[in-house]
């Protein structure tokens, strides 16, 4: 039974109430000596009989509308900043509650929301401190090995297919009678060899750690989607927008991106990709959609670990991370991150 009809019955009971009053005054009013004079007496032109009832129940019905539509809106508030704490968002402020109950409602959904508040800015702190330790400890190690597989690749398969292109193209100028077929073929193998080459001067150009390094997160996306629309036959648009965070926060971010767009390019086949971030409501919103060849995101979410990695960075900073997948309609992935400001820690 929901607010308004329990109100109703609450109302009809009132009704006979009232009834009951209105029945003893006028029996104590006009004592009678024939119950007929209950059909006799009028009030506006009906019987008392009819009269008194009719007005009870309109008593009685008008109060418990009145008294459900009031409960149920006083209802719908608390239900929407539950809501709103669910989706890790503050709920705005209501006005002044008339009861005590719903009064003392509103206090304890305060003290929650301020918990949780706390929480949010206890968590992104030891993310931002985990963040910048990390950073400084492996950037020197990343830095070393990533010279040193540049070196190794230099000077290993680089110029060993730098040899084999020489040789190559000495025999494709050679004066040797070659059949058509075999001439083909050694042009083939050339050309494979030159495209070798290519891509190891993009690899060695392009090797970097996977951090931001110094960048904002802005700076960070807009490079590595620059770089990957030169690099991968796809299309891709993306509007991103400067938003100060805290290093924690923007790595957390930066990184969720960077696994959610290499699962796109190694499982998704698809066609085109769009990246959003900016920040709406007091909230940092990053989407990424492509359409792929989509997945069952209930069995992949237990298996895959890059799943679970995104979920637990969204997670330790007080945000959400939504999947909506459909096979062969696309991915879609949302990451919303309550935005937690210097001034605000302040007060």
């Amino acid at each position: 039974m929901n607010t308004v009809n329990r109100q109703i019955v609450l109302g009809i009971a009132l009704s006979i109430t009232v009834f009951i009053s209105m029945l003893s005054l006028f029996l104590l009013a006009y004592p009678l000596d024939s119950w007929s004079l209950l059909w006799k007496r009028k009030i506006l032109d009906l019987p008392f009989i009819l009269f008194a009832p009719a007005v009870s129940i309109l008593i009685g019905v008008a109060f418990g509308f009145i008294s459900g539509l009031f409960w149920r809106k006083q209802l719908e508030g608390v239900m929407d900043a539950l809501s709103q704490m669910g989706q890790g968002r503050p709920f705005e402020e209501q006005q002044a509650a008339t009861t005590q109950e719903i009064q003392t409602i509103w206090t304890h959904l305060e003290k929650a929301q301020q918990h949780l508040t706390e929480q949010t800015k206890l968590s992104q702190k030891l993310a931002n401190e985990r963040a910048e330790d990390q950073e400084k400890r492996i950037q020197k190690v990343v830095s070393e090995e990533r010279n040193r597989l540049a070196r190794e690749l230099h000077d290993s398969v680089s110029q060993q297919l730098f040899a084999a292109s020489m040789l190559m193209s000495a025999v494709n100028e050679s004066e040797t009678e070659k059949s058509e077929g075999e001439r083909r073929q050694l042009q083939l193998v050339e050309e494979m060899i030159h495209q070798s080459q290519l891509e190891m001067r993009a690899l060695l150009l392009h090797l970097r750690p996977v951090a931001l390094k110094g960048k904002t997160l802005e700076e960070g996306i807009q490079e590595l989607l620059g770089e990957l629309v030169q690099k991968v036959p796809l299309e891709i648009k993306w509007k991103v927008e400067s938003i100060p965070l805290q290093k924690g926060v923007e790595d957390h971010l930066f990184r969720i991106l960077q696994e959610s767009v290499s699962n796109t390019l190694r499982h998704a086949k698809a066609t085109s990709l769009e990246v959003l971030c900016l920040e709406r409501e007091g909230t940092v919103l990053l989407r990424v959609v492509d359409d792929g060849v989509g997945f069952d995101v209930e069995k992949s979410k237990t298996g895959s670990y890059g799943l679970q990695n995104m979920h637990e960075r969204a997670l330790e900073l007080g945000g959400t991370l939504k999947i909506v997948s459909v096979p062969g309609k696309g991915t879609r992935l949302e990451v919303r991150i309550p935005v937690i400001r210097e001034e605000e820690n302040d007060d």
